[in-house]
């Protein structure tokens, strides 16, 4: 049996994902680890994104029948390389909020919004603050477009994932020449040997060839696959997401919870203004897509549930993980609907959505509050996706209709409940597919599927709808109108928060 592997560098797990030739999932590995705040910077090294690969391919079995593969990786963030490849600065992740300045300065040039986390906001950061390695660049990438360099030889990256580095023009299926153009002649007086032209990697929409494993690449991995397999163009989290749940066409989403969440919509028609708190991405074929990105997701819910799990073994309980979350995730059905008046703030790292640079998590309650363990846990899953909603109010508003949203992750693990909240939430019916935890690698398998099997100009939305998904089992849960309003009433008290949210970052 031939089969397509999907590697995904996550900000929790490398993840490695093979499919057969039915597009099922057949086997998987993956290794934790966790990024770490160095000098005001928040990194991973690259050496571990070895180890770690590794480790997760080491667990997939049958690899000798591998006959296409891809990597994704978390989107957006900045790595600086000279001409040989050598690391010139630390990985700068996307949950870095430190280019505030350059964001803003670009958003207005460009007239398109430019977040704080994307590749050009990071470089442009770095030339206004005089860094010593910005006059020896040779090549920014993003994390999946440095491994795919390494396992391939060839610099480029999908153009959703490029969409996460620089603004696309969707038409020409890559960077925005004008846009370009215009940032050239910005730093012109810096006195820098090179154009961003000169130091992107290449644009590639999904399908295309992009380049096979080499010998060296084969070598890094161990040997534990072998040279001469053709891989898909690297993607994002955002793109494999949107592959895994079958929503790369107009009027479909779909929405990724993990440590951070965000929503990608796919447009119809242009958006009326520029919107902070809106991304401008494209599908992994370069379709336009509003993306909602927020930093903050799970974590705090997870540093929660490890407390009430220290609380267990006080008593000689030992639950098991899924267990545990399982449980905490149905007591919290049993809530009130706007949680009894407490109102949580999951900010551990700082948020862009909603102009916070820094993060601490906060716990709010009235004397009169119904203080339950149901309306505590409820709470925290609607702080997971409470930033999110900001956004997707937005888009609600700009007259964005939306189909079907269908839910991967985490946070949709638990049958039901992460559903339930998020139609509340995006006032949408939200689907999740049998196949609704694999996420990114499962994605990027797709891809990868589609780079070796698809025929003639068969479309990736076609490929998707008729051979991977028709007659795939879900479920689906519509918004409730109970539902719905506490959590708007959550909401008001959310945004009443972020107040206090602020002074306590600037005070503690």
């Amino acid at each position: 049996m031939k089969t397509c592997l999907g590697i995904e560098l996550g900000s929790t797990r490398i993840k490695a994902a093979a499919i057969g030739e039915n597009h099922a999932p057949v086997s998987s590995g993956d290794y934790t680890w966790a990024s770490s705040y160095e000098n005001g910077i928040w990194t991973y090294s690259l050496d571990e994104v070895w180890t770690g690969l590794k480790s997760a391919l080491s667990g997939v079995k049958g690899r000798e029948s591998v006959c296409a593969m891809g990597v994704s990786a978390m989107m957006h963030g900045y790595l600086a390389f000279d001409r040989d490849w050598n690391l010139l600065t630390p990985f700068r992740t996307w949950q870095n909020t430190i280019t505030g300045e350059a964001a803003a300065e670009l958003t207005e040039l460009f007239g398109f919004n430019i977040p704080q986390r994307w590749s050009i906001a990071h470089l442009y950061q770095a030339v206004l603050n005089g860094e010593d390695h910005v006059s020896r660049i040779a090549h920014i990438t993003t994390l999946a477009g440095y491994v795919h360099y390494m396992l391939t030889g060839v610099n480029a990256v999908g153009v959703g994932e490029a969409s996460g580095m620089f603004p696309i023009d969707s038409g020409a299926l890559d960077y925005d020449a004008g846009m370009i153009g215009k940032f050239d002649a910005l730093v012109k007086d810096r006195g820098l040997s090179w154009t961003l032209e000169d130091i992107l990697p290449d644009v590639l929409p999904a399908g295309a060839e992009a380049g096979q494993l080499t010998e060296a690449g084969a070598a890094l991995l161990d040997g534990l696959l072998s040279p001469g397999i053709p891989f898909a163009p690297a993607e994002g989290d955002a793109g494999t997401g949107m592959a895994a749940t079958n929503a790369v066409a107009p009027r479909t989403g779909n929405v990724s919870a993990g440590t951070s969440i965000f929503s990608m919509v796919v447009l119809e028609r242009p958006l009326s203004k520029v919107y902070e708190e809106i991304d401008l991405v494209t599908t992994p074929t370069g379709a336009p897509v509003a993306m909602v990105h927020c930093n903050n997701c799970t974590n705090d819910t997870n540093a929660w549930a490890g407390v009430l799990r220290e609380t267990a073994e006080l008593f000689g309980a030992a639950p098991d993980s899924g267990v545990l979350y399982t449980k905490l995730y149905e007591k919290s059905l049993e809530g009130d609907p706007d949680c009894g008046g407490i109102t949580v703030c999951n900010y551990l790292a700082g948020e862009g959505v909603t102009h916070m640079d820094a993060g601490r998590p906060l716990v709010v309650r009235r004397p009169d509050s119904g203080f339950t363990l149901a309306n505590f846990f409820r709470a925290q899953l609607y702080s997971t996706m409470s930033t999110l909603k900001i956004g997707m109010d937005i888009l609600a508003a700009e007259g964005v209709s939306i189909d079907s949203l269908t839910g991967h992750g985490g946070l949709f693990k638990t049958p039901v409940v992460g559903q339930t909240y998020m139609a509340a939430a995006c006032n949408a019916p939200v689907t999740c597919m049998d196949t609704a935890g694999e996420g990114g690698p499962y994605g990027m398998a797709l891809l990868a599927a589609y780079r070796v099997w698809k025929s003639g100009g068969e479309t990736l939305e076609d490929y998707l709808n008729r051979r991977v998904f028709a007659g795939v089992s879900g479920s689906t849960v519509q918004p409730d109108g109970g539902t719905a309003a506490g959590f708007n009433a959550y909401m008001e008290r959310y945004k009443a928060l972020l107040a206090v949210e602020r002074t306590a970052v600037e005070t503690l």
